[in-house]
């Protein structure tokens, strides 16, 4: 058998290729940006053109630089971004607009108007899911609903919807001429639109989203064989690996077991929570979503606390205000201070997500005073994420009755140890970090390797796994209670900020 495994890492600001070996180990790598889009304030969008430019070219140039030939590679598999919504014409590939990112709130008063009938939870017992603009069944709608044509032509069958993979899958394996048009479990699972008992498009809901069934990709397992690439480069071989990225850290991180958790610090953050073969409807504001469906298994389930801005708000430091010239500066700058001088920052910018779940949410920065300087702000900045994530660390074990006792995290934050002491200081746990850093990409791998054969099971990838630094908790309890009830406090000034759902009105 061809000896890797490789894996498209599609992400919310860039895209990269992996090639790994049976152990895990990363053998070539290349990585690009794409542009993001911000049209209004509130609006985030993505040229889908250009994401698929970007894959091809990272597809080349990490073959390039490992020297590595299509027959060397067992599969392939696809992670990335979840819930961003493209919808393109099927005979000529094109995007009808560009992709509505997971961050835009522009569906804002359509969660509104679709509440007020049942509330927000309406959907719920079916889906897992809130109404809410994060999830991209409103994004369909309004593509369908604003786009000159685009409603007519997807009740003529002429419109193809999908999130990024499918989008990605759909040119890998033929484009126009033979393209299969799937996507896994996972990511059907974020849209709103599929039964999480059925594993099947609801048709009540997408009769109430006025969403043509036509339009949706077929829904298939997480691994498993799903198509062949026609793609020059990667010419024959299987893609047999599909995962939303959150789910493929999860199988990155080879959380398995139910209650088994893992934290991934990317442009937002995303906490994942293994609860098997059984979906736990959440009654503390956390989300019910599809775990992973391997070939020939059920599949498992997992509650997640799905947090929008995190590294995002890093580069808002970065970009807006100038105040960093490159983003692993901020460690540095908050290391210039003991604490936060007084100052926290809740970085609402698209509302709030778990376990709050207040559109109308926007970000504020309390506490200030004469003291405050730049590495106060900056220290604020890094505690916002480590205080979100017990915000949702707590709820999920009042949903689940699992005291987590370990969080293995992963992504581009976790180098930052100052962020990750402080994260163990909050949450009172143990904090690991694994010592293959690519926790998402190899997920995917790992997914495809499995469903190619490359992988007899699951069991096979557990020895892979290996720590490479643990943080435990050495703050003070009545230190750590009053930094957290001071958060809280701050939080409660930024719900309900904006006046209308969108808060985008112009002032004159």
């Amino acid at each position: 058998m061809a000896p890797y495994i490789a894996a498209i890492d599609q992400g919310t600001t860039s895209t990269r290729f992996i090639v790994f070996d049976r152990g895990g180990k990363t053998i070539a790598s290349a990585q690009k940006e794409h542009a993001q889009i911000y049209p209004k304030p509130g609006w985030v969008e993505h040229d889908p053109q250009e994401i698929w430019r970007r894959t091809r070219e990272v597809i080349a140039d990490a073959l390039e630089q490992g020297k590595i030939r299509p027959s060397d590679l067992a599969a392939v598999g696809i992670t990335n971004q979840r819930e961003t919504t493209v919808v393109w014409n099927k005979k000529t590939g094109e995007p009808v607009t560009n992709a509505l990112v997971w961050q835009d709130i522009r569906v804002a008063d359509d969660v509104a108007r679709f509440s007020r009938a049942g509330g927000v939870d309406r959907f719920r017992a079916k889906t897992g899911l809130p109404i809410s603009t994060y999830f991209s069944a409103l994004k369909i709608r309004w593509i369908l609903a604003n786009v000159r044509g685009a409603r007519e032509q997807a009740e003529s069958g002429d419109l193809l919807f999908g999130t990024v993979d499918t989008f990605l899958a759909w040119h890998l394996t033929g484009g126009p001429q033979a393209g299969v048009h799937i996507t896994d479990v996972t990511n059907a699972s974020r849209t709103q639109l599929m039964n999480l008992s059925t594993l099947a498009w609801d048709r009540d809901i997408l009769k109430e989203y006025e969403i043509p069934e036509a339009l949706l990709p077929r829904i298939c397992a997480s691994s498993g064989m799903l198509g062949e690439i026609r793609h020059p480069g990667l010419t024959g071989v299987p893609l047999c690996g599909i995962l939303g990225d959150q789910q493929a850290a999860l199988v990155g991180q080879v959380c398995f077991q139910p209650g088994e958790a893992k934290n991934t610090y990317g442009t937002g953050c995303f906490l994942l929570m293994n609860t098997g073969e059984r979906p736990v409807q959440s009654k503390h504001g956390l989300l019910t979503t599809v775990a992973y469906q391997m070939a020939g298994e059920p599949a498992r389930y997992a509650l997640e606390g799905s947090i929008a801005i995190t590294g995002a708000l890093v580069q808002w430091m970065r970009d807006n205000l100038g105040i960093i010239e490159a983003s692993d500066q901020i460690e540095a700058l908050a290391g210039t201070v003991s604490d936060n001088g007084g100052v926290y920052f809740v970085p609402a910018f698209s509302g709030m997500y778990a376990p709050y779940w207040n559109d109308r949410a926007r970000g504020i920065i309390v506490g200030l005073t004469r003291y405050a300087n730049k590495g106060h702000l900056a220290r604020a900045v890094l505690e916002a994420t480590a205080f979100q994530t017990r915000d949702v660390v707590e709820a999920m074990e009042k949903d689940s009755g699992d005291n987590l006792q370990t969080l293995r995290v992963d992504g581009g934050m976790v180098a930052n140890d100052l962020l990750m002491q402080f994260q163990a200081d909050i949450l009172k746990r143990t904090v690991v970090r694994p010592a293959t850093r690519e926790t998402t990409a190899l997920g995917a791998a790992y997914a495809a390797g499995l469903g190619s054969g490359f992988y007899a099971s699951t069991s096979d990838l557990l020895s892979n796994w290996s720590a490479d630094c643990t943080w435990s908790p050495s703050m003070d309890t009545f230190v750590c209670r009053r930094l957290y009830d001071t958060w809280k406090k701050a939080v409660t000034r930024s719900l309900d900020w904006a006046e209308t759902q969108t808060g985008l009105e112009e002032i004159p």
